[in-house]
């Protein structure tokens, strides 16, 4: 729904979000109903409705704004650095952070991408998300910086890694975002075969 918010109308919004967020991750999005919510908030459901045709809206517009809030995190953690390596290693660096401070957020994302509704209107931002990475993976592969191989393959790799061990050591287990990330660079990094480097893998 497109319309023209004042800053306050915007703060309500943004307070709408917020808490629908926090409840869909807490009670799951389909038991959570439009009544909940703005009862929660002390709300009437005209204000609800002034911001968001459904509950449907809502969530897309939740996971949408999360993917975008994420992708900026990256891209401001990459900086101007010119050695693609090292951005893709602040890129996961920089997701760990993100998802660890958006809990909330993450359990969506991993309800959403399950949801057979929610997981292919999800999928430009999946997209945008691989073609980044993949820029960075063919800019190394050019320079040298790492062995030349499927680009896409590699992509899907480094982004498969990083899912899952967030999904398990920060959403499961609560690991302090920087072990986690530290030993996703590790393997992306030297693989099953390649020598340790680093700090060495500290999680449990």
């Amino acid at each position: 729904m497109d319309r023209r918010l004042t800053q306050r109308g915007k703060e309500r919004k943004r307070q709408l979000m917020d808490f629908a967020a926090t409840r869909f991750a807490e009670s799951g999005y389909h038991p959570t109903s439009v009544a909940e919510i703005v009862e929660g908030m002390g709300v009437g459901k005209g204000v609800f409705y002034w911001y968001f045709a459904s509950k449907e809206e809502l969530l897309l517009e939740i996971l949408r704004e999360a993917q975008l809030d994420m992708r900026r995190r990256q891209q401001s953690e990459m900086g101007d650095s010119t050695d693609p390596v090292d951005r893709l290693e602040s890129g996961i660096r920089a997701t760990m952070y993100w998802l660890a401070e958006h809990r909330d957020l993450m359990s969506l994302f991993e309800f959403a991408q399950a949801d057979e509704h929610f997981g292919p209107l999800l999928r430009p931002g999946r997209d945008n998300s691989m073609s980044d990475v993949m820029r960075h993976v063919q800019e190394a592969m050019v320079a040298g910086r790492v062995p030349n191989g499927d680009p896409f393959v590699v992509s899907h790799a480094i982004i498969g890694v990083t899912n899952h061990l967030a999904r398990v050591f920060i959403l499961g287990r609560e690991e302090p975002a920087e072990d986690v990330a530290q030993a996703a660079i590790m393997f992306c990094r030297s693989g099953l075969l390649g020598q340790r480097g680093g700090t060495g893998c500290r999680l449990r």
